[in-house]
């Protein structure tokens, strides 16, 4: 294998020093953030009252918020549930109010008008199952995070697995802090989001960091930065193809996808744009800072049994 030529490769880590300090800068802000403004949650985490009603034709769920929200039910969360006639509206908790109550409240305020709506049911969710969602969603993520540590050591080095760790430390905090910063409101299909974001980063970064592997083994003659420069050059192609062609589809979802989606869908474009920043500015410079060096990827040479031994006259 050729080396390329120097016009022909991207220098990536030429400016490593100017993305190292922007991704500090983002993790300091997004923490400061977290630990100030904390996070949005939905529903799903905080508890609430759940109210399942029927209309006799196709809901209107743009006129049912403006009903809600003018009426004190400003953070109700209005979505179709199942057929376009049936709507599934949540409201966080009211301190001293009953579920009951709520309900109440809530069907007088849709049949003001005389609108026929129908109750079909009304639910409680606690803020114990909240608090148990809260802690198995971290924990998923944590064993997540732990589990690719051990896949990509056991794949690649030690360095490869510690950078592409602290790459997807760095997509989590930076997309939670996104959320915290925009007070947008964190959801499970938000959390579900973080988790699609950390698989997408891990495969790009488990694409560069075999390209990588290879060149070292290759390409006999080379600084480890110029190995890296050539390797994240050789997979950009397939890097902005991929990038866009998942972009395009996350458009079509935040901009038609409707409100119930419209956090999972911000989560994931954001969260694609900064994996594949992370991928290049944030694993690739680790185990180049680690000091990755050739010998560390060489494959290991099995010495074949009776090689040692004299050869017969």
């Amino acid at each position: 294998m050729q080396l390329l030529k120097m016009k022909e490769t991207v220098e990536f880590m030429s400016i490593r020093v100017p993305a190292m300090i922007l991704s500090i800068v983002l993790i300091i802000g997004s923490l400061t953030s977290l630990a100030i403004n904390q996070l949005n949650w939905g529903l799903d985490f905080t508890g609430g009252t759940e109210i399942q009603a029927e209309y006799q034709g196709p809901a209107d769920l743009d006129a049912i918020r403006t009903k809600l929200a003018a009426s004190g039910f400003a953070d109700a969360v209005v979505q179709n549930f199942g057929a376009p006639e049936e709507v599934l509206i949540r409201i966080s908790p009211r301190e001293g109010v009953q579920a009951s109550t709520i309900g109440d409240q809530v069907m007088r305020i849709l049949r003001a008008d005389g609108t026929p709506v129908d109750q079909r049911r009304i639910g409680f969710v606690g803020p114990s199952v909240g608090e148990e969602l809260t802690e198995q969603g971290g924990l998923a993520m944590l064993v997540a995070l732990i589990c690719i540590l051990i896949y990509v050591a056991m794949r690649f080095e030690w360095r490869f697995a510690l950078g592409s760790v602290i790459a997807l430390m760095h997509d989590v905090i930076l997309t939670l802090g996104l959320f915290s910063i925009l007070g947008l409101e964190f959801d499970l299909t938000v959390l579900a989001a973080v988790l699609a974001v950390i698989g997408y980063s891990l495969n790009d970064t488990i694409v560069v960091s075999d390209r990588i592997r290879e060149n070292f083994r290759k390409i006999r003659k080379g600084e480890p930065e110029g190995i890296i420069n050539i390797s994240l050059t050789q997979t950009l192609n397939r890097t902005i193809i991929t990038s866009l062609t998942t972009i395009l589809v996350l458009l079509a979802l935040f901009f038609l996808g409707g409100t119930l989606i419209h956090g999972f869908a911000t989560a994931l474009l954001f969260g694609v744009v900064i994996g594949t920043y992370s991928s290049i500015y944030v694993a690739s410079l680790v185990a180049l800072m680690l000091g990755i060096s050739k010998e560390d990827l060489m494959p290991t040479e099995v010495e074949k049994e009776g090689a040692d031994l004299d050869p017969l006259p």
